[in-house]
């Protein structure tokens, strides 16, 4: 069964969340090895959530009560925050309701900015440092997967998705009002991730032209030469984004200048909070930026909702379905296999076995439509008692990967 313990920006203060962006991933990730039951985990830690998507063994209520108890102790050594002040501030979603709030995550739903653009990036990096690590499940890939491919029909069928939404547009529409002419202002970018590329276009939509880029790990060359933009450690400029990780710029790199805007995009934060004390700098950071996130348009709102709504519920049929297709499929494989070792036996071409397999797939096809179909309708039940009707097959769910293999 699929569990999720959200912490985000409606629940959990700014303080909480910088806590365990920095330090709970590691410490949830190992609960698959330290856990029995527990045979998947996925976390997603953004800028405004931290998300522990397990997979337990057993879908009983203890064992989900024993996995939260676990997860937040883990948490809670990690991060030096108490069980208690994480049992307040994270909503634990389980079944069905797992994969509805995951779609609408990755679709930007629940986001600051409503329909942000990069989140599906992050839910995908996600799924990918768990496939790395080991510990992703065949039934996390499929919810991952299938979360992807929903946020794409949120974008592609919705004004949310026609919006270019993100919180790095948001910052720059803030600063915007304290800013005379774009084109005159230089910009020094601190990080050279997926942030800072986004970053440059917004910037460039709003017509600057001196972009710099910063990286603490050396890599400013590179990307400069990417995005066209310079090299550079002076951080004597009019505008300071800040997007990088494991870096915390303290005050005395921003003394000396009349007026600068420092936009710290980062967490953990990127820039010291005494910055702000530092004469002529306005510090912008992210918990300013959620104070005025704008309102989303309802109707666009309520289009990308039941998109999501269809596919969560899509995907909870699919596996109310998938323990019936897995006993069709086995019992109609062995049946094709046997045919072919007769084939061999007499002879038989490989257009023969061709053939076969062929035929066997048509066969599979309709009646696994079906079947999906039928759990839809909440009916699953009927297609379990018809496969032990006509072919005498009981369908027992499907035994988990231990880990699912990496892509």
């Amino acid at each position: 069964m699929l569990l999720c313990l959200s912490s985000n920006h409606r629940n959990a203060t700014f303080e909480l969340l910088e806590s365990l962006s920095l330090s709970a991933p590691d410490a949830t990730a190992a609960l698959v090895e330290s856990t029995a039951f527990v045979s998947g985990a996925v976390v997603l830690a953004t800028c405004n959530r931290f998300e522990a998507y397990l997979d337990i063994d057993e879908p009983l209520t203890a064992a989900t009560a024993v996995a939260v108890a676990s997860t937040l102790t883990a948490l809670s050594d990690a991060s030096g925050v108490s069980t208690d002040e994480l049992r307040a501030s994270i909503s634990v979603h389980e079944g069905p309701d797992v994969a509805a709030h995951l779609f609408s995550v990755t679709s930007g739903l629940e986001s600051v900015v409503v329909g942000e653009d990069e989140i599906a990036g992050q839910v995908s990096r996600a799924l990918d440092r768990a496939r790395a690590d080991g510990t992703t499940s065949r039934d996390l890939e499929r919810l991952f997967q299938r979360a992807t491919h929903t946020s794409r029909g949120v974008k592609n069928h919705t004004a949310i998705g026609r919006r270019d939404r993100s919180l790095v547009r948001l910052a720059l529409d803030l600063t915007s009002s304290r800013i005379t002419d774009w084109a005159t202002t230089s910009v020094l970018l601190v990080g050279t991730g997926q942030y800072a590329a986004t970053t440059v276009a917004a910037l460039r939509d709003r017509g600057a032209e001196d972009i710099r880029v910063f990286s603490p790990s050396g890599r400013a060359a590179p990307f400069a030469a990417r995005y066209g933009v310079e090299p550079s450690d002076d951080f004597a400029v009019d505008v300071v984004v800040t997007c990088t990780a494991n870096t915390v710029l303290g005050p005395e790199l921003f003394t000396g200048s009349d007026r600068r805007i420092v936009i710290d995009l980062g967490l953990p934060r990127n820039v010291h909070p005494d910055v702000a004390r530092v004469p002529g700098v306005q510090l912008l950071d992210l918990e300013t930026i959620r104070l005025h996130a704008p309102l989303e348009e309802l109707t666009a709102h309520d289009d990308a909702r039941e998109i999501v709504r269809a596919a969560a519920a899509g995907f909870t049929a699919e596996t109310e379905a998938e323990a019936g297709i897995v006993a069709l499929r086995g019992h109609v494989f062995e049946l094709l296999e046997a045919e072919i070792a007769r084939s061999r036996a007499r002879g038989g071409s490989e257009e023969t076995e061709s053939a076969l397999r062929h035929l066997a797939g048509v066969l599979l096809h309709g009646p696994s439509v079906r079947a999906r179909g039928l759990a839809a309708e909440g009916r699953g039940a009927e297609f379990l008692a018809g496969l032990e009707a006509v072919y005498g097959v009981q369908a027992t769910p499907p035994a988990r990967d231990e880990r699912a293999e990496t892509a």
